[in-house]
């Protein structure tokens, strides 16, 4: 990791309506490196995804809680998306297209591959204990800016 410009940690309620509030403050905190708008709507579709992912499949007895932390360099923003529940007992499943714990409910099972389609790398990583899950994730800032101008 470069040096780190700046960087935020916001810990709320695994609740459903939390969702628009992680996205929200995500990009609003990302405008710092001045993305396009394209950059923060991929932003802000795999923050929702990560966050959902907690609310529906962390606490399915309890509400627990999501830390959300993003920290900003240069040229490229880090997300994490913490939950502290009963975590995920196969990772290489659970990031099959398709692929739902839940096949009775709405579920489409495609959480970690729209997230790994809007971002530059995505990483699972298991806490402590086995209760719960890191969701890291990259996202390159202005290589879209950088493309157009190199095309000139």
């Amino acid at each position: 990791m470069k040096k780190i410009i700046n960087q935020t940690e916001i810990k709320f309620p695994a609740l459903s309506q939390n969702e628009g509030f992680a996205r929200t403050a995500a990009a609003s905190f990302v405008l710092q490196l001045n993305p396009t708008i394209d950059e923060i709507t991929d932003i802000k579709t795999a923050v929702s995804e990560a966050v959902t992912n907690c609310v529906v499949h962390a606490y399915p007895k309890k509400q627990g809680e999501v830390v959300l932390k993003i920290a900003l360099e240069e040229n490229s923003v880090h997300i994490s998306v913490t939950d502290f529940g009963i975590g995920i007992e196969d990772f290489a499943k659970a990031r099959e297209p398709f692929f739902t714990t839940k096949p009775g409910e709405e579920r489409s099972g495609m959480g970690f591959t729209v997230m790994e389609s809007f971002m530059d790398s995505i990483n699972l990583v298991k806490n402590t204990n086995n209760q719960g899950v890191t969701v890291e994730m990259v996202k390159h800032i202005g290589q879209a800016k950088q493309k157009a101008v190199n095309e000139r």
